[in-house]
């Protein structure tokens, strides 16, 4: 489960995201980035505590309700896992695609590091520690 402060609730807080950050499409997903440097709107500063906060779009595309609730939750054991490797300042939109109904969880996850890592968000090393499982250990 990902934890309350590590998740984005206001429509204001998408909105900003989805506008005014940075975005990668991928086959299932795609990725929308505002670092917290990012913005430039200071009418409505949004109030930080600690983490990137990570928000969900899974829409009637995506399937019946069924499959939306378990992509979403899916996508959220995901963002629960990707929060240690993320700028603290960083507001993240998934929406997911069609396709993400019938892609494996692994699948959704190497895209999401790829577009995340392709946007500078997500540093090059914390995939190759995770695939591996051997963190901190020289060959």
């Amino acid at each position: 489960m990902l934890p309350e402060p590590n998740r984005l609730h206001r429509r204001t807080d998408f909105s900003r995201t989805v506008r005014q950050g940075r975005r990668i499409g991928r086959r299932d997903l795609v990725v929308h980035v505002l670092l917290h440097d990012d913005q430039t709107n200071t009418e409505s500063p949004s109030i930080r505590t600690g983490g990137p906060r990570f928000g969900l779009i899974v829409s009637k595309a995506v399937g019946p309700a069924v499959v939306r609730h378990r992509v979403a939750r899916r996508l959220r054991h995901i963002c629960a896992s990707l929060a240690v490797d993320l700028p603290s300042g960083a507001d993240i939109v998934i929406r997911a695609l069609p396709g993400a109904a019938d892609a494996p969880s692994t699948e959704l996850e190497r895209q999401m590091r790829g577009g995340l890592r392709k946007l500078g968000t997500l540093a090059v090393i914390s995939e190759s520690h995770t695939e591996s499982g051997t963190a901190g250990t020289d060959s």
